[in-house]
C-alpha cells in the first residue's frame, strides 16, 4: 500500500495544504490538537472532493441507465457473433458509439477519487512515522499524532502493535475497537448503497446478465473492502466512511427525484406525483414538470407504469401536456393509452363441436322431417335405391356434415385393389 501511495505522491501537497486550511478553521473552534479538529478536516476534504466530482455522478448514472438498456443488445450480439470475437468487439463499440455509452462512465468517480485517497494514505503515514509531508511542518506534526478519535490516534491501524500504539499514546485496545467498528460502517454502507441500486433502481421487467453482475459485485465490494480497511489508518477509515455516506445519500436523492424508468422507485415516485397532482390540480415544481413532459414524448412507447400514472391523470379528469402540465379534458380517458389505436375486440372462436352443432340445426331440420314421414321399409332388405350414394352435405339423421380435411366431397372414388 505504501508504494502504490508513493506513485501519487506529486498530489500530497495540494491534499495537506487543503486539511491544513480546514484545520486552522475547526482548530479555532474544539481546539488544534483535538481530534474533533483533524477529524472534520478529513470530512471537509471528503465533501470538497465529492462536490467537485458531481458532473462525474451525473455521468456515471446515465451510463449505467445506458448499459441496461443495451443489455438486451449486447446479448444479441454475443450470440449472433459467438465464433467471431473480433467481429464481436466490433458491433459492440459501434453499439457503444450509436447510443453515446462509455462503459468506463460507470468506474470514473471511484477512479477519479483513487489519488486523493491515496495521497492522504501517504499523509498520514508520515505523521505515524513522525515525518514532515507537503505543507506539514513539526509544530503540525506534533498536533495530528496527538489528536485521537474516541481514543484511536489518526494514524494508527487495526495491525499495528502494542508498541507502535504506545507511541502514539493510545491503547491497542481502543486502536482495534475503533477501527472494527468503522471497518463494519464502511462495508455496511457499501452494502446497502448497491442493494438500494439493485433493488429499487433497476427496470425488472429486463433479465440481463448485467444485473446478475451487479448482484455479485453487491457481495464482493464489502468483503474486499472488509479485508483492506485493517490495514488503513483510522484517518483513511474516515475518509472512506464519509465518501460511502456521501454516495449513499446523493444515489438516495437521485433515486428519489430521477428514478430509472420501469422500476420500483419510478412506480413509488409517479404515485407521488399522482398524490401531489390530485391534491393541488396541478404539477408543482420544474423537475415534476420535466418528468411529465417526458412521459408525453414517449406516446406509445410508454412502460406500465407510466401507463397506469396517465390513467389515473384521466380519471381525474384531466390530460398531460407537452409542456409538462396538465388541463381538465373529457377526451382524457380515451387518451389514456398514449395515443395508441384501441384494439379490436375479436369475437371468441367456437369449438368443433358447437360449430357442427350449430350447423346440423341450420341444415338439417327439413331432412329430420322428412325421414320421419318417409315410409319405412322392411328390414334387411336393400332396394338398388338404398345402394345409390346419398348427397353430399346430407347424413342418415338429415343433419349435413363437413367433409374431412384432405377428402373430395361428395362420393369417393373406390380404392384400387392394389391399395387396399
Amino acid at each position: 500500500m505504501d508504494t502504490i501511495a508513493s506513485l501519487f505522491s506529486f498530489i500530497t501537497w495540494p491534499v495537506s495544504w487543503v486539511i491544513v486550511q480546514f484545520h486552522k478553521l475547526y482548530g479555532a473552534i474544539f481546539g488544534p490538537d483535538t481530534g474533533w479538529a483533524w477529524g472534520l478536516s478529513i470530512v471537509s476534504l471528503v465533501v470538497l472532493i465529492r462536490i467537485c466530482l458531481i458532473p462525474l455522478f451525473v455521468k456515471q448514472i446515465k451510463s449505467t441507465r445506458n448499459m441496461q438498456v443495451l443489455q438486451p443488445k449486447m446479448k444479441a450480439i454475443q450470440e449472433r457473433y459467438k465464433s467471431d470475437k473480433q467481429r464481436q468487439s466490433e458491433e459492440m463499440m459501434k453499439l457503444y458509439k450509436e447510443t453515446g455509452t462509455n462503459p468506463l462512465s460507470s468506474c470514473l468517480p471511484i477512479i477519479a477519487q483513487s489519488p486523493f485517497f491515496f495521497a492522504l494514505y501517504h499523509v498520514l503515514s508520515a505523521i505515524a512515522s513522525n515525518k514532515k509531508i507537503g505543507v506539514i511542518d513539526q509544530s503540525l506534526l506534533d498536533s495530528a499524532r496527538q489528536a485521537h478519535i474516541f481514543g484511536a490516534p489518526l494514524a494508527a491501524k487495526f495491525m499495528d502493535s502494542a508498541d507502535k500504539v504506545d507511541a502514539l499514546g493510545a491503547s491497542l485496545t481502543d486502536v482495534r475497537v475503533v477501527t472494527a467498528i468503522m471497518i463494519v460502517m464502511m462495508s455496511a454502507s457499501q452494502f446497502f448503497t448497491q442493494r438500494q441500486l439493485m433493488t429499487k433502481n433497476v427496470d425488472l421487467t429486463v433479465k440481463t446478465p448485467y444485473m446478475q453482475q451487479q448482484k455479485m459485485l453487491m457481495y464482493i465490494f464489502p468483503l474486499i473492502f472488509a479485508v483492506m480497511g485493517i490495514n488503513f489508518p483510522v484517518g483513511v477509515l474516515v475518509y472512506w466512511l464519509t465518501t460511502n455516506v456521501w454516495t449513499m445519500g446523493q444515489q438516495m436523492y437521485v433515486i428519489n427525484q430521477n428514478p430509472t424508468p420501469g422500476s420500483k422507485a419510478q412506480e413509488q415516485y409517479l404515485g407521488r406525483l399522482l398524490k401531489g397532482v390530485t391534491a393541488h390540480g396541478e404539477v408543482r415544481g420544474r423537475t415534476r414538470r420535466n418528468t411529465v413532459k417526458r412521459i408525453v414524448a414517449k406516446g406509445p412507447d410508454r412502460n406500465d407504469i407510466e401507463r397506469k400514472f396517465v390513467t389515473g391523470l384521466a380519471k381525474l379528469g384531466l390530460a398531460p401536456q407537452e409542456d409538462g402540465t396538465v388541463v381538465k379534458s373529457d377526451t382524457a380517458v380515451a387518451d389514456a393509452d398514449g395515443g395508441a389505436a384501441q384494439r379490436r375486440q375479436q369475437p371468441k372462436r367456437q369449438t368443433k363441436a358447437k360449430r357442427q352443432t350449430g350447423t346440423g340445426h341450420q341444415g338439417g331440420g327439413k331432412d329430420d322431417d322428412s325421414s320421419e314421414s318417409a315410409p319405412k321399409t322392411s328390414l334387411n332388405k336393400k332396394t338398388p335405391q338404398d345402394e345409390k350414394p346419398k348427397p353430399a352435405g346430407k347424413s342418415a339423421s338429415g343433419s349435413s356434415r363437413q367433409a374431412k380435411s384432405g377428402q373430395r366431397k361428395g362420393p369417393q372414388r373406390p380404392k384400387h385393389p392394389s391399395k387396399k
